[in-house]
Order: structure tokens, then C-alpha cells, then sequence
């Protein structure tokens, strides 16, 4: 079992190597979901969120869009599994995403990502998953 701590890591960066953990068939806890950040303008991001969020035809029958953190971040790592097959429903149900770090893994050693870190962007241009969340009228 593999626990990674998420917090100041780059959104796509972080997903695309839980994935790939996902897929050797390890089971991966991600902590610090509300702190992912992604990266790009403020009022660039916000606009993309919202253009996704509005693209809906019939409500009883379209996507659903996450509202909290967790299944935020959860939801952009099925993206990067391969969700129609056997082998991707299987690895995605080894994925566990908590906001914050629970009791249970507070003493246990957790895994950083330095390469991914959103303090190597050439900008200083970057926002939180909270904040995304609670633009697009989430819970928290």
C-alpha cells in the first residue's frame, strides 16, 4: 500500500503516477486532496471549470460533476485509467482519496513527489483544488 501526500503537488502530475501505481496493482491512499494544485491563471482555470460544468444537455441524464475535493481529484485519476476495461475498474476501486490527513494514517510514512512539485513552474501562476471547488459551488 502506497500513501501519498498531495499537498502543493501539480494535479495532472500526481494522477498520471497514481495511475501507473494503479495498474501494477498496488493500492494507493491520497491525502491532502483540498491542496493539489492547478496550474495556470486564476481566471483561466475558473473559466474551463465552468465551460465543463455547463456543458450539460438533459439534467436527469448528463455527467455528473464532482463537489468535493476527494472525488475531484478521483475523478481526474479515472480519466487516466483505462475505465472500460476489466483491468481499469479493478484499479480503480485500489484507490482510496481523503481531505486532510485521517487518524489512522497520521503516524505512517507518507510518499512526495519533489518533480512534481508546483514550485518548479516557470510561473508563479497556480490554484488549489479547494478553491476550484468552491467557485464551482462545491462543499466545501
Amino acid at each position: 500500500m502506497k500513501i501519498y501526500n498531495a499537498d502543493g503537488i501539480l494535479l495532472g502530475r500526481l494522477c498520471s503516477l497514481v495511475a501507473k501505481d494503479l495498474l501494477l496493482g498496488e493500492e494507493v491512499k491520497i491525502l491532502n486532496c483540498e491542496k493539489v494544485m492547478i496550474s495556470g491563471a486564476r481566471t483561466e482555470v475558473f473559466a474551463n471549470m465552468k465551460q465543463k460544468q455547463d456543458r450539460r444537455g438533459y439534467p436527469l441524464k448528463s455527467a455528473k460533476r464532482p463537489r468535493t475535493s476527494e472525488l475531484f481529484v478521483k475523478k481526474v485519476v479515472r480519466g487516466m485509467l483505462p475505465w472500460r476495461t476489466a483491468r481499469g475498474k479493478e484499479a480503480y476501486t485500489r484507490l482510496k482519496c481523503y481531505i486532510g490527513v485521517p487518524e489512522e494514517f497520521s503516524n505512517q510514512k507518507t510518499i512526495t513527489f519533489e518533480k512534481a512539485s508546483y514550485k518548479k513552474l516557470p510561473n508563479l501562476k497556480y490554484i488549489t483544488v479547494r478553491e476550484v471547488i468552491k467557485h464551482l459551488g462545491g462543499k466545501q
